[in-house]
């Protein structure tokens, strides 16, 4: 049948001319993709140029040890080959569970070279969401640092099926027992240096894992691609403008969002990585000093420990020092005492499923010539979408409509782009009201200045951020109603000058009970990771609406006001700027 026999003459010859230019289009044809003109997208191909281009210079410093990009290109490929060896392919899942250490970067490398999935764990979870996670991502292998045996070895016991488990004894910890049939060092001795790995048979195939608390008791697990990943990298480079071969200092966690990407950045950068087990602010700016660090990041606390140390730990600090500031909105008397310092801060916004950084408060040049005050006024701001972050703005939720430039309305901040999960692992249902409407939901509130820059007004009402560290205040309820004097319980956030914010429980008795604030803590100390227990507990009854639902938001205020009330200080200790 003729095209356009049954069409109005005019709309049947425009339909003619649309099939032949499509037909004829050049552009369509004889360029297909080929091997020679397209390759998956991949953070793996960063390693491999730095030890090609850059093989003498120093990559990685952890302790006494030093090694080139040569020689810890050498060590990823042992590690991938071992892996392999055991069966590890695509579709694993290798879990670990270490410090910031040589090993723990390997592994950013060596696991997706054996075409596996990376899925580091917070250190400082207990034995319980540990084993959940290695249950639930099916991890075929566990590398795990000895510091966490004790802990380790309580989730293993709770585990029906084993994973491989290899142990780092790492020269720089404090030593813990052996839990593994081998050794990390022997184990990779065991790989060859040579294995070339596996590029991704596509650029959106998997490549880490990275739990979060999400809004249920069990943690939700964040799937990362290899596009994601690799686009995540270079951004760090170009929003926070870092030179070639910049000196990284790892204040941050790499079991976060894996180190905000940064161990992939450091590869494209070519850079040095300078590990730190342990956040001691005085051997931070030590090893600042030594190794002449450029580049760090952490959470507000990180910062404010650095700018209220005593001066004489300062002394010597004499180049200029970048920092970069997430986790929660940052202090602006901290911002004001790192540019005394000379510490140049940035602050990023985003979350674990957007790779971490999604938004940067670029500064323009105008900025420069604000006072310090001033300057640290806009520096406390969200900023703008990261450059390979495709989409981010500030809606209402029910709307979609974006917000107007006032400074005033508010709405809830959402991403889309390829810096976006690929969804939460065996959670159809939480993936697709994430992404309900086209966009991902952060569940934050923000406006947005008539400069485009946003600002965070308020986070998703039942997620506390202390220290930097996302706590579920579902999950701490749930551990308080365990005891049997509590009738009613409910977590919310409470200001605190170092931390940020800690959780704040107020809690309705039972009938007849008789039951205290220090019992109450103890009871939330031994069944939670310290950090998530309540550093303030209120016994007493608790305001409701009509239809007998807790007023968080009355509970909030009241949270506020104890602020300026004496409470102890939480047993704690700092760990990579995150207390425990």
């Amino acid at each position: 049948m003729r095209i356009g026999r049954s069409l109005p003459r005019g709309r049947a010859a425009i339909l003619t001319r649309f099939v032949k230019l499509v037909r004829n289009n050049p552009y369509e044809v004889g360029l297909d993709r080929q091997a020679a003109n397209h390759v998956p997208l991949s953070p793996l191909s960063f390693l491999a140029r730095s030890a090609a281009v850059y093989p003498d210079r120093v990559a990685v410093i952890h302790g006494g040890r030093r090694y080139t990009w040569a020689q810890f290109h050498a060590r990823a490929c042992r590690l991938a080959s071992a892996l392999k060896a055991q069966g590890v392919g695509r579709g694993d899942t290798v879990a670990v569970i270490a410090a910031n250490t040589p090993e723990m970067i390997e592994a950013h490398f060596g696991v997706p070279m054996a075409g596996a999935v990376l899925c580091t764990i917070n250190t400082r979870l207990d034995a319980q969401a540990i084993a959940f996670i290695l249950g639930h991502c099916e991890a075929r292998v566990l590398i795990t640092d000895t510091e966490y045996s004790a802990t380790v070895a309580d989730a293993l016991a709770l585990l029906d099926e084993l994973p491989l488990v290899i142990d780092i004894d790492d020269a720089e910890g404090p030593g813990g027992e052996r839990l593994g049939v081998r050794d990390y060092e022997a184990f990779i001795a065991s790989g060859s240096p040579d294995f070339e790995g596996e590029d991704p048979a596509d650029e959106w195939q998997a490549i880490a894992l990275n739990y979060t608390s999400g809004t249920t008791g069990n943690p939700k697990g964040v799937v990362y691609h290899h596009r994601g990943a690799y686009l995540a990298a270079l951004s760090n480079m170009i929003d926070w403008e870092m030179p070639r071969h910049s000196v990284f200092l790892w204040t941050l966690p790499m079991f976060h969002c894996n180190g905000w990407c940064f161990a992939w950045t450091l590869a494209a950068n070519a850079g040095t990585h300078v590990c730190l087990r342990r956040f001691e602010p005085r051997q931070v700016l030590a090893m600042i000093r030594e190794h002449r660090v450029t580049h760090y990041c952490g959470a507000p606390v990180v910062h404010a420990m650095l700018a209220y140390a005593p001066q004489e730990w300062k002394a010597g600090i004499a180049h200029r020092v970048h920092g970069l500031i997430g986790g929660a909105p940052p202090q602006v008397p901290v911002i004001e005492a790192m540019q005394r310092m000379g510490f140049e801060i940035t602050q990023i916004y985003g979350l674990t499923e957007v790779y971490g950084p999604a938004a940067v408060c670029a500064e323009p040049p105008e900025w420069r010539a604000l006072d310090v005050a001033a300057l640290a006024a806009k520096k406390s701001r969200q900023g703008v979408r990261y450059t390979a972050q495709e989409g981010m703005a500030v809606l209402d939720p029910d709307t979609l409509a974006p917000v107007p430039r006032d400074g005033r309305t508010i709405g809830e901040v959402m991403f889309r782009g390829n810096m976006t999960m690929k969804g939460y692992l065996k959670n159809p249902q939480a993936t697709a009201e994430a992404f309900a409407g086209g966009w991902f939901r952060s569940g934050d509130l923000a406006l947005v200045h008539p400069d485009g820059y946003v600002q965070i007004k308020d986070r998703a009402k039942d997620v506390i951020i202390s220290g930097g560290e996302n706590i579920n205040s579902v999950e701490v309820e749930e551990v308080l109603y365990r005891h049997p004097a509590v009738r009613a319980a409910a977590v919310v956030a409470k200001p605190h000058p170092k931390w940020g914010e800690t959780p704040c429980a107020f809690v309705e008795l039972t009938p007849g009970a008789a039951v205290g604030e220090a019992e109450l803590i103890a009871h939330c100390r031994a069944n939670l990771a310290h950090y998530k227990a309540p550093t303030r507990i209120v016994v007493g009854e608790l305001q409701k609406t009509a239809t007998g639902k807790i007023q968080k938001f009355a509970l909030r205020e009241r949270a506020r006001r104890l602020e300026a009330e004496v409470e102890p200080e939480p047993v704690a200790i700092i760990d990579n700027g995150v207390k425990q």
